[in-house]
């Protein structure tokens, strides 16, 4: 049985030249990142997340639709963890950190699962937080 699952809509958004670099080096480590162990990822993304203050929605939408539109293996079904970091890292580069969550839906059938969330809601995914059992998540400090 397969888990019913939409593709992260790949709308265009605005990015300078300079930060297509960026998000394109950054999603290159987050592809990187995301062979880590849990417990090891957990580690650095706590490191990276020091001295940030909490992410505004509004900006960590646009990480994320930059992300999705430089990135057809971050845009994939696949692609949530390695996506959901480079997310938090592109935030990171302006100062600001999303909550990291890594964990299960909440309803049959029970996927793996990494989303953002910024001001309390998750960042363009399906569903609400009830959906969705964080096992690890990363806050700003």
């Amino acid at each position: 049985m397969s888990a019913p699952m939409a593709m992260p809509s790949r709308h265009t958004v605005p990015v300078t030249r300079r930060q297509r670099v960026a998000i394109r080096v950054i999603t290159l480590i987050s592809l990187g990142l995301a062979r880590l162990s849990p417990a090891r990822l957990r580690t650095l993304l706590a490191r990276v997340s020091v001295a940030a203050v909490p992410a505004e929605y509004s900006h960590t939408e646009w990480a994320y639709r930059a992300v999705v539109m430089l990135s057809p293996r971050c845009a994939g079904w696949k692609g949530c963890l390695p996506r959901s970091i480079a997310v938090c890292l592109l935030c990171r580069l302006s100062g600001q950190w999303p909550t990291w969550c890594s964990g299960v839906r909440a309803a049959p059938p029970f996927t793996a699962h990494a989303w953002v969330q910024a001001e309390g809601r998750i960042v363009c995914e399906p569903g609400t937080p009830a959906d969705y059992r964080p096992l690890i998540h990363i806050e700003a400090p």
